[in-house]
């Protein structure tokens, strides 16, 4: 089943295109959090960022470096945050993988992304040594 984005990428849906090339595609937000909201994605589908591959991966960021500057300067942002929802239980809501730029400004009523998290769990230091350890191995 093609992604509403893929939809979008084929020119089957349209949208407000601010970027294109051979691997990856910009779009503002349809409901967007902020002036100037874009979505960049792999044209290519892929449901998490877990299942890129390495020289798509490397091609998003180039477009996502590319951008952050171009839409924090359209909209004279202070800031922007930039982010990826990976996953479902993580309120990514489309199964293609795609990046916001959410551009920022003073006073805007945003927090910080550690304000997504509800409780913040308590660990221990040999429990942080243990998942920095696991981690580390499976890197």
């Amino acid at each position: 089943m093609s992604t509403i984005f893929s939809q979008i990428v084929e020119g089957e849906i349209p949208a407000r295109v601010v970027y294109e090339d051979e691997t990856t595609m910009a779009f503002l937000d349809a409901n967007p959090l902020a002036p100037g909201h874009t979505l960049v994605i792999p044209k290519d589908e892929y449901e998490r960022l877990n299942d890129i591959p390495d020289d798509v991966a490397t091609d998003l960021y180039a477009t996502i470096h590319r951008l952050i500057p171009a839409v924090e300067e359209s909209v004279d942002a202070d800031a922007s945050t930039v982010a990826f929802n990976n996953g479902e239980e993580a309120g990514q809501e489309v199964p293609h993988v795609h990046c916001h730029i959410v551009p920022r400004f003073e006073g805007d009523g945003g927090g910080p992304i550690h304000a997504i998290a509800g409780d913040r769990p308590e660990l221990a230091d040999d429990e942080l040594d243990d998942i920095a350890a696991d981690i580390e191995s499976r890197a």
